[in-house]
């Protein structure tokens, strides 16, 4: 089979390197890709939101399977462009519709839908310019922290904490009239406060039936401690060692069932990754956002610990016989440690050469995943706020952590930042 994944960051390495594997992948590629991925896969320079280049570039290779890694293509209808022509109909797409892309590209829709299915979520309601003082007003009889959300896409900076009354009323006219996050802020959510901890669950399904994937939890804030400002994703380890087996029934039996359940009544084409973005309020679990495709740096995490092969399933995935795979994790727990810019999440520059990474020996244990990265007269480097994450293996989140820390050692590049207080939370 010739497989296309879409994609340049740490989620899209981490599947090629896994598919890369698999006796029935033939040729692979990855566009645009990064310096990792061309090390499993054939890189492609594309635009990946071109979808008539797109298409030529599947025409060309002879591709069989289609997945989208990042969000954009989703919610832009990538699955429509192709289901809609009639040549591209053995294509298998592994990614939601557009009508399905929704859920991550509104979250006044995904609230929506939490509502009409009964999935537990915070309290909310949503505001345009023109009901701007009905939303000042609406913050008046909200407890602090303020959580305000641009309902659309923002690059995962579109949430804002807020302690002061007077901040959020003074964001939310920023958000708003000011376009703080561009089209993603035309409209934005104010929903109460969850205090409890994050976690993330991933499930993959054809629309009706679904596989759990191994949960995981993140990183996000850039300083330790959980300060400073939002990224993409400074670490994560999986499993979630708070999310016991009477937790994860919870999480099965209030939430993913109910939201695949959803899907299928509503009848949305949803053939994929769903990411379940968790609060755990005492031993309650709530949503706090969907998203339709992988997270990243989970799937450093979450797609290694799976032991089948990967493509097989998500064959079967795309073909409807999901319900014939029987998933096998490793029991092993995995951790990883995102490297990223000087100056991430702000302004961070490019270019910058990385060494040490010849030091590292990958094996069953370890595995260095490309994110911001390309290769340039023979020499790796930095092309992106998050350029590499370290994943390891051990027998506890602990072990794999340490082991993770021990190869970050060997690496670097002028501006280097990583966390040292990852997994410092859960002991």
């Amino acid at each position: 089979m010739n497989v296309l994944i879409l994609g340049s960051g740490g989620r899209e390495h981490t599947l090629a390197h896994q598919i890369s594997k698999s006796s029935t992948c033939n040729k692979l590629f990855v566009a645009p890709g990064n310096a990792g991925t061309s090390l499993c896969a054939t890189n492609l320079e594309l635009d990946i939101l071109n979808f008539e280049k797109v298409a030529k570039s599947i025409r060309n290779h002879d591709i069989q399977m289609l997945i989208v890694g990042p969000e954009a293509p989703l919610v832009e209808g990538i699955k429509d462009y192709f289901d809609e022509r009639e040549e591209f109909s053995d294509l298998k797409i592994i990614g939601p519709s557009k009508r399905g892309a929704l859920l991550e590209g509104s979250k006044e829709r995904a609230k929506q839908f939490m509502r009409d299915h009964m999935v537990p979520t915070a309290a909310y309601r949503s505001f345009s310019k023109d009901s701007l003082e009905a939303g000042k007003e609406f913050l008046k009889t909200m407890h602090p922290p303020y959580v305000l959300k641009a309902d659309g896409l923002a690059g995962g900076k579109g949430v804002l904490i807020l302690k002061q009354l007077h901040e959020a009323q003074d964001e939310l006219e920023n958000m708003l009239t000011n376009s703080k996050f561009g089209k993603a802020s035309e409209k934005v959510v104010i929903e109460e406060f969850l205090n409890g901890i994050e976690l993330s669950v991933f499930v993959l399904t054809d629309g009706k039936n679904y596989l759990t994937l191994p949960n995981a939890k993140d990183y996000k804030r850039i300083g330790e401690a959980d300060t400073g400002l939002n990224t993409g994703g400074m670490g994560a380890i999986s499993p979630v060692p708070f999310a016991d087996e009477a937790f994860m029934k919870k999480v099965d039996e209030r939430i993913i069932k109910p939201s695949i359940d959803g899907l299928y009544k509503e009848g949305i084409d949803f053939t994929g990754f769903l990411f379940i973005g968790l609060m755990k309020v005492g031993d309650e679990p709530f949503v706090v956002e969907y998203n339709v495709r992988m997270g990243d740096p989970e799937t450093e995490v979450v797609i290694p610990r799976i032991k089948n092969d990967l493509l097989d399933v998500l064959s079967k995935t795309a073909e409807a016989q999901i319900q014939d795979v029987q998933l096998e994790i490793s029991s092993q727990h995995a951790a990883t440690v995102m490297l990223v810019s000087g100056g991430y999440p702000g302004t961070y520059e490019k270019g910058k050469v990385i060494s040490g990474l010849d030091k590292i020996e990958e094996n069953k244990d370890v595995f260095i995943c490309h994110a911001g990265t390309q290769k340039a007269n023979d020499e790796i480097r930095t092309n992106g706020g998050r350029v590499i994450a370290v994943t390891a293996f051990g027998e506890t989140f602990q072990k794999a952590l340490e082991k993770a820390y021990e190869n970050v050692d060997h690496i670097n590049f002028k501006g280097m930042y990583y966390r040292k207080d990852l997994g410092k939370d859960l002991v």
